[in-house]
């Protein structure tokens, strides 16, 4: 029988199904999170691809409740989600799952997911407007839970650079498309995206605010990870970030992000390709 620091071989994880193979093409950040803190949890589990028209069903069916909440109030169904049968336990959140893997699993891979670090990245424009619509009063991991908060603020205010790019599945397109357009009160999908100028005076706003991320990865000389050669969840945060903008940036534009502030987001990104199997 498994017990409380024993990772059990039926962790099912759930993700969202981008464009054969969903392997390569998987992406969205919060998911990539929890991917990042399994793998550096070396805890066994097996990816479960939900396309995105089937989210709120398979949310349901689980009996997970929506962590989330759209700006009038309803519930957004979104992923990832967790199932461990052994601790009959079943989470929606990527904070919340970070949280239990290191509560059930505390001695597993890199050890504790959460050491103790000075987080003190705040995202220089008003909170209200970008920040997710979650709320969380997290005491025991308030650093972490604020600087999630603050890094999803900054990546978010800057979506429209990544939204084009997103490699759908051609057989949901149409219907995830359309109902993208409409959460964003957007006439149609081919109106969430820059073009010429608008676009470069976005990456260098883009660039601008991240600047103080930049910083706090420069404090540990020795990097890549904030604590230098030690990753943590906040190393997660910031990656399942990175991971969106490879994946959906034009390649030019990769590149180009990789060098901002001295190099620093892309040398995370690539150390983070040790955690990074898709299982």
């Amino acid at each position: 029988m498994a017990n409380a620091s024993t990772p059990s071989a039926g962790l099912v994880f759930y993700d969202i199904a981008m464009r054969p193979p969903v392997e390569e093409t998987c992406c969205s950040p919060n998911p990539w999170k929890s991917r990042y803190a399994l793998n550096f949890k070396k805890v066994p589990y097996s990816t479960s691809w939900v396309q995105l028209p089937d989210i709120t069903k398979v949310r349901c069916a689980l009996g997970v409740p929506a962590s989330r909440t759209f700006a009038d109030g309803s519930d957004y169904h979104t992923l990832p989600m967790l199932s461990d049968p052994a601790h009959s336990a079943k989470i929606g959140d990527s904070f919340d799952i970070a949280i239990y893997l290191q509560k059930t699993y505390p001695d597993s891979g890199v050890g504790d997911l959460f050491p103790p670090q000075k987080l003190d990245y705040d995202f220089p424009y008003d909170l209200a407007l970008f920040a997710p619509l979650s709320e969380r009063n997290d005491s025991e991991f308030a650093d972490y839970s604020a600087f999630n908060t603050n890094v999803d603020a900054a990546f978010s205010m800057h979506v429209l650079l990544m939204s084009y790019g997103l490699p759908f599945d051609p057989a949901t397109a149409d219907i995830t498309k359309a109902d993208f357009a409409r959460r964003a009160n957007s006439a149609s999908w081919d109106d969430l995206t820059v073009h010429g100028e608008e676009r470069e005076k976005l990456k260098r706003s883009f660039c601008d605010t991240l600047a103080g991320l930049a910083d706090l990865l420069k404090k540990e000389p020795s990097g890549p990870f904030l604590l230098g050669t030690q990753p943590s969840y906040a190393d997660a945060i910031i990656g399942g970030w990175l991971r969106m903008m490879y994946v959906t940036l034009p390649e030019a534009e990769w590149e180009e992000a990789r060098t901002w502030h001295g190099g620093v987001f892309g040398r995370l990104h690539d150390a983070l390709q040790t955690y990074a199997e898709v299982k």
